[in-house]
């Protein structure tokens, strides 16, 4: 392990998120002391899921350690469709919420993509609205999905300008694959969006300055098929089992074979602590950015990528 170590860097994605807090919380202070308006983000969770009760409560301790405002609404299980866009309606109309997360997965009987569409687009904060997809895709400002907005801070940081540089997407998802392919594609990379049935995936792949990976399957990119010199982006969260540390015992890993990544890529994030914890971070960038908006305040420079 130590002879190649000497070959890739790291990007620590937990303490980049670390810094975004930190300048977020500063600019939500900055916008308190003049009287300006303080951020607010309500979340909603239907239903009991262990998971997203966890998720949710993450959330909402990093809204409130940023100075913003935070309001949880939680609903049973059984809740209907009908009952869920009523509370949507009253956040959209609510003037202390400024941003508005529907934790999904939802109940089966409730349709996730009227929900989004219920959502006022300026309070989207997830960036899933339809109306932020399409600004998203024709270069115009939009509220950008948390998790490819993270990539692409932790490229940037990484390698400065990305125009030039030839991309490959692995992963077709709306909530990561295409608006990160869009993202690239704003940054003026060459970009090619690749899946587990592109034909040559090996050869694709080794194409590529720049690999982000979202499949959402466990060690899909091997080492040995990255360009070297590679930046790798992993997004994959894939809990695989781990005997050496007992009986039944579970480890995550990417979508990215990490030890043969690592001896041939120049910059790699690892599984945990690489992209997971910008998403929440970008959360908070986007509440505030919403929030600046709404109120036609001038957005923080610097703290979000231009689109």
């Amino acid at each position: 392990m130590d002879d190649i170590a000497k070959k890739a860097t790291l990007i620590d994605g937990k303490r980049f998120s670390e810094q975004l807090r930190e300048r977020v919380a500063d600019e939500v202070g900055r916008l308190a002391t003049r009287g300006d308006v303080v951020p607010g983000l309500a979340v909603v969770l239907v239903g009991d899921d262990p998971a997203s009760r966890v998720y949710v409560q993450s959330k909402q301790r990093a809204v409130t350690a940023a100075g913003m405002r935070s309001f949880e609404h939680s609903l049973a299980a059984e809740t209907t469709q009908q009952r869920l866009l009523d509370l949507i309606h009253q956040l959209n109309a609510d003037a202390d919420v400024h941003g508005i997360l529907v934790q999904l997965p939802l109940p089966d009987h409730i349709d996730p993509g009227v929900i989004i569409e219920a959502i006022d687009p300026r309070k989207d904060v997830d960036g899933f609205h339809p109306t932020n997809v399409g600004r998203l895709g024709t270069g115009q400002g939009a509220l950008v999905p948390c998790t490819p907005l993270g990539c692409l801070m932790l490229l940037q940081a990484h390698l400065g300008s990305l125009a030039g540089r030839e991309a490959v997407v692995v992963g077709r998802s709306n909530i990561v694959g295409k608006p990160m392919a869009a993202l690239l594609l704003g940054h003026d990379c060459t970009v090619t969006m690749a899946h587990s049935r592109t034909r040559n995936l090996p050869d694709v792949v080794g194409r590529a300055d720049i690999v982000v990976a979202a499949a959402g399957r466990a060690h899909l990119i091997q080492g040995d098929w990255l360009k070297p010199g590679a930046v790798v982006i992993d997004v994959g969260i894939n809990r695989i089992a781990a005997p050496e540390r007992g009986e039944g015992k579970m480890r995550l890993v990417g979508d990215v074979d990490f030890d043969g990544a690592f001896a041939t890529a120049g910059a790699i994030t690892p599984v945990p602590g690489g992209v997971g914890p910008m998403t929440i971070a970008c959360l908070l960038v986007n509440t505030l950015t919403a929030a600046c908006r709404i109120h036609q305040l001038d957005e923080p420079e610097g703290l979000a990528p231009s689109l």
